[in-house]
């Protein structure tokens, strides 16, 4: 259900990567939840680094909500960065996994389209 990746890079250079190869696959970074800051602000400590990063594929995202707008829930994919033992871990959930949730089986395909993407994006990124 969780596909990851362990990283060298730091996070600033992970992002940059992320936004990279997502152009390159016709994926936008839509928004970037960059939690560490998020609960400082709040007066909550949060020692290690934790970036969520949502992408999307517009046509792809359209086509799934054309079929089923329940499925808006799942939307954008989520890429999550996060710190574990002292290194930096790039991963996310599986497409195919949400999709097939929802009961839509037709989308499988789409589904699985988006989830290579979404796969060579954490690599590309880790």
């Amino acid at each position: 259900m969780l596909y990851e990746k362990p990283s060298t890079r730091t996070m600033d250079e992970i992002e940059a990567a992320l936004r990279e190869v997502a152009a390159l696959h016709q994926f936008g970074v839509l928004h970037v939840h960059d939690l560490q800051r998020k609960l400082r602000e709040k007066g909550i400590d949060m020692p290690r680094q934790v970036r969520v990063f949502e992408v999307c594929n517009p046509f792809q995202a359209k086509q799934v909500l054309d079929a089923n707008p329940a499925i808006a829930n799942a939307l954008p994919c989520r890429i999550a960065v996060y710190e574990k033992d002292g290194r930096l871990i790039v991963s996310t959930l599986l497409p195919t996994l949400l999709i097939g949730m929802f009961g839509n089986n037709e989308l499988l395909p789409v589904a699985a389209e988006v989830e290579a993407v979404v796969k060579a994006m954490v690599d590309a990124a880790a």
